[in-house]
């Protein structure tokens, strides 16, 4: 059974920064897709970005491009991380980790991802502006 659990958000002022961690357990194998999304009051979840565990590669919305990186620890490979950069108001949503496993790098993507077996409770990021 693999576990998601999220932390790192709060409040913050536009134009600030916040990380994300998601620890995930259950599964030790590379083959495993592992994502955040955000959904935000009123609106359908959004993938945000991906990475494949096996060889980090990633996949980003366009929203968010250029301003959130998702990696993976270096040595402690069940932490997942979300750094967000030049947040707006519009970056304001519950923030989820998800986990796939047994997952082909080709199907690490964020549509995919949607059908994630395993979700955490989620953590909120406001930012004021």
């Amino acid at each position: 059974q693999v576990q998601v659990v999220e932390s790192g958000g709060g409040s913050v002022q536009a134009g600030g920064s916040l990380r994300l961690s998601c620890i995930h357990s259950g599964y030790s194998y590379n083959t495993m897709c592992l994502a955040w999304f955000r959904q935000a009051p009123g609106k359908e979840r959004e993938g945000v970005a991906s990475i494949y565990r096996g060889d980090g590669t990633t996949h980003y919305a366009d929203s968010v491009k250029g301003r959130f990186t998702i990696s993976q620890h270096r040595s402690a490979v069940n932490t997942l991380y979300l750094q967000m950069n030049s947040l707006t108001s519009e970056d304001t949503a519950m923030y989820y980790c998800a986990a796939a496993p047994e997952v082909t790098w080709s199907n690490c993507t964020l549509p995919v991802m949607t059908r994630a077996e395993y979700w955490g409770q989620g953590t909120q990021v406001t930012v004021s502006s």
